[in-house]
């Protein structure tokens, strides 16, 4: 495998959980939050709670940063140096893709379940708290995808030190390369 093949692998697997978590964050976050607006024309009060549970899909970037560092922390050794090559890419590729497209899913769908709760409790807001009860248990998958990329990332061969500062100039070298 080319050393740039490894280092787009690896630095795209640090990056996806937080990234694609983000971003079904944003849309989870903006299909509620559009619902809530139009609700809110048809009711005359209880606006705090439609816009509250809007931000529900929000948990699933904190869920890709947490994801985020600790693939960094799994690829960097004792002395601080990040440390990508043939023998760690593949898994924080793996790991970090995965679980960012099950909490970009996750959030866009819980999205959905929250924008159907809030047209159900507009005309009916007794079920308010029971009607939010799907959007729990997509949340509820989110977390299994962020705690087993959390346990995967420790089983992620230790960065070996040797060869070191080779590695390091040669990302240097590809990171010139890439920003001309």
């Amino acid at each position: 495998m080319s050393d740039d093949v490894v280092y787009l692998m690896g630095w795209t697997g640090l990056y996806a959980p937080m990234a694609l978590g983000a971003i079904g964050s944003m849309v989870g976050c903006a299909i509620p939050g559009q619902t809530a607006c139009g609700a809110m024309l048809d009711v005359d009060g209880g606006y705090g709670r439609f816009v509250g549970v809007s931000a529900m899909p929000s948990s699933q970037t904190i869920y890709g940063i947490v994801v985020m560092f600790t693939l960094q922390a799994a690829a960097t050794t004792e002395s601080g140096e990040l440390i990508l090559n043939a023998q760690n890419a593949g898994g924080l590729f793996a790991i970090g893709v995965l679980a960012g497209l099950a909490l970009l899913v996750s959030a866009v769908y819980q999205g959905h379940a929250l924008s159907s709760s809030i047209n159900a409790s507009k005309s009916k807001p007794e079920i308010f708290g029971l009607s939010i009860a799907p959007a729990a248990i997509i949340e509820g998958f989110a977390v299994f995808a962020f705690v087993f990329a959390l346990v995967l990332s420790g089983s992620l061969p230790t960065p070996v030190v040797e060869g070191a500062a080779e590695s390091a100039r040669l990302g240097q070298t590809l990171l010139q390369t890439w920003s001309c």
